[in-house]
């Protein structure tokens, strides 16, 4: 079906089909991770990310296509999870950028947007690595400039873009060895290729796929957790309970979006540094993500009817949402609860998780100097970090990560000077940094990039909390690179990993980011990676218990570890998390 350029509508149409076909896929993106372990969750997480995107542009996606590439970018950007995510959020960022002045998009125009998204992309990421999804995106976009000057058929355009995003794909064992090892092409960059098959399935036959999945929906090879906030049993008493209801100063909660396209305020220029200390002035809890079209705002405030008259000099105002907090307060206290903001209002954020960021609002001149976030999966090991000084555990890990919407949350829930997040696994430091970046200007926020729980827990024993930020940053920094960390897992498939052949279902142990043991016994294979752990002379072991690991087995892996290295002390805990039946730590 030929077609010379794309309007709001085919955007839209389009965006749709690429998030049904990435969702009808996202367990073979999965089985596409580099290690044959069960939680591999790319797949998931750009499932994740292009659903939240997509039910953005759903509810307020209005005009051409530049409003709505914004909106989805919106969207995407505070779903965003995993580097996989984040990368596919700053990949339609730049897209959104370059077309933000287009109603439609011709070849040319739709080419260069694609580039603009690489660009972005790229910027986003500390060190770009080829053979993955940033690889397939350049070189696709290389060849849409390309081609786009030879055609004016956007469906011929988008032919061309997916055949060389399938090239790149399938080129992208050579560029990343560990791919072509294990034999399979980057997780990341199938992904997108799905996204593209969606896009030209629109421009091909016209057809609207109907069964999107709603947001939080997503399709995983393995049973996982919700990144939410958990309770623990010793969490601090919430704060509601010492608050008196006049105490809430600010006890106004709005939420609200400012369409720069109506209102008859187009050419009035916004500068969101003077739009946050207008805000301020009155409120806390500002969150501001703005772009020449849509302008997102939250803030609590005590003065509502000046909020949205500064807001209306930017433009038109919709979806308001407004919730007395000190009615809600009085209301709550009176049946012998803490408060929590209105399901209805906010249906999407799990209520343990409201709970914990209701505990933290706490008069300003209250607040502490540090706060801290980390995110860990098992509550053995969530009880660890809540008893080191955590106020905020997201539920995540490997599979299943916390969004940048989650982080900028709780964040936000934390009242606190200063806040430190341990994002505990290399797939979440992203997100992270992401939400850090967001709230730049607004709140001090540092991200600790611990790769895995046994640095997490290094990095909170380090902190002392009567250093400064930055000393404490260097010392928990110096905690993570300290740390040996193992694991042990079960193999999904077979394959060979560094000469080593491992069979579907037996017991793999990875030190690092690298397997160094396989066995068909769980004991063997944890005897296998501690060898290997433990050749440098360390002096201590700690075990993290998994839900599955049987107590005995962990019985006879102490007894072990004292007979062969009578030297090593030996602590045990457990973790309780998922899939993995240990995590060791290893410290000289």
């Amino acid at each position: 079906m030929s077609k010379r350029s794309l309007n709001g509508t085919d955007f839209t149409a389009m965006v749709l089909a690429g998030a049904e076909r990435l969702h009808q896929h996202a367990e073979h993106v999965n089985s596409l991770n580099v290690f044959p372990v069960p939680d591999g969750d790319t797949g998931t997480n750009m499932n994740l990310t292009m659903t939240a995107g997509v039910t953005e542009l759903k509810n307020n996606g209005t005009g051409g296509v530049g409003s709505r590439a914004g909106v989805l970018s919106k969207g995407l950007l505070m779903g965003a999870r995993g580097n996989s995510g984040v990368i596919l959020s700053q990949l339609f960022r730049g897209f959104a950028r370059y077309a933000a002045s287009y109603e439609e998009l011709n070849t040319i125009h739709f080419a260069a947007a694609l580039q603009s998204g690489v660009d972005t992309a790229y910027k986003a990421v500390v060190k770009p690595v080829e053979g993955t999804i940033l690889t397939v995106a350049k070189e696709a976009a290389k060849h849409a400039v390309f081609y786009a000057r030879r055609t004016t058929d956007m469906t011929e355009l988008m032919t061309e873009v997916l055949v060389k995003a399938k090239e790149a794909l399938a080129h992208t064992p050579e560029l990343l060895p560990v791919l072509k090892q294990v034999g399979v092409v980057d997780s990341g960059g199938q992904g997108l290729v799905y996204i593209y098959e969606g896009f030209l399935q629109i421009l091909t036959n016209g057809i609207i796929p109907t069964a999107v999945p709603e947001e939080g929906q997503a399709v995983s090879a393995t049973p996982s957790v919700s990144p939410v906030a958990r309770i623990t049993p010793n969490a601090p008493i919430s704060a509601q309970a010492r608050l008196e209801t006049e105490d809430i100063e600010f006890l106004y909660d709005m939420e609200f979006f400012i369409n720069r396209t109506l209102g008859g305020v187009k050419d009035t220029p916004f500068n969101e540094d003077q739009f946050r200390e207008a805000l301020s002035r009155n409120g806390d809890s500002i969150i501001v993500i703005a772009d020449d079209e849509v302008i997102k705002v939250h803030v609590h405030s005590k003065a509502p009817g000046e909020v949205l008259d500064l807001a209306l000099h930017y433009g038109e105002i919709t979806q308001i949402q407004i919730l007395n907090m000190r009615e809600q307060h009085r209301d709550l206290l009176s049946a012998g609860m803490d408060a929590a903001p209105m399901p209805e209002l906010f249906a999407d954020i799990p209520a343990e998780s409201l709970r914990q960021a209701e505990r933290a609002e706490m008069p300003a001149d209250e607040l502490a100097p540090y706060g801290f976030i980390a995110v860990a999966s098992g509550q053995g090991i969530s009880d660890i970090f809540t008893s080191l000084g955590v106020d905020i555990v997201l539920a995540g890990g490997q599979t299943m990560n916390p969004s940048t919407e989650d982080f900028v949350k709780a964040i936000h829930s934390i009242s606190a000077q200063h806040v430190f997040i341990l994002p505990n696994n290399s797939n979440i430091v992203l997100a992270a940094q992401q939400a850090r970046d967001l709230l730049e200007g607004e709140r001090e926020v540092t991200v600790i990039p611990s790769k895995s729980i046994p640095q997490g827990i290094a990095a909170a024993f380090a902190f002392q909390e009567e250093e400064s930020a930055e000393s404490n940053n260097d010392s928990m920094m110096n905690a993570v690179e300290h740390v040996k960390t193992g694991q042990v897992t079960y193999a999904i498939r077979d394959t060979v990993f560094d000469d080593l052949e491992i069979t579907a279902g037996h017991y793999i142990g990875i030190a690092e980011s690298k397997i160094v043991a396989t066995e068909e016994g769980l004991l063997e294979t944890s005897q296998g990676l501690l060898s290997r752990m433990l050749e440098g002379g360390d002096e201590i072991v700690t075990i993290l218990v998994g839900e599955e690991a049987a107590p005995e087995m962990t019985n006879a892996l102490v007894a072990w570890i004292h007979e062969t290295y009578p030297d090593v002390e030996v602590e045990t805990h457990n973790g309780g998390q998922p899939i993995y039946y240990y995590l060791f730590s290893v410290e000289s």
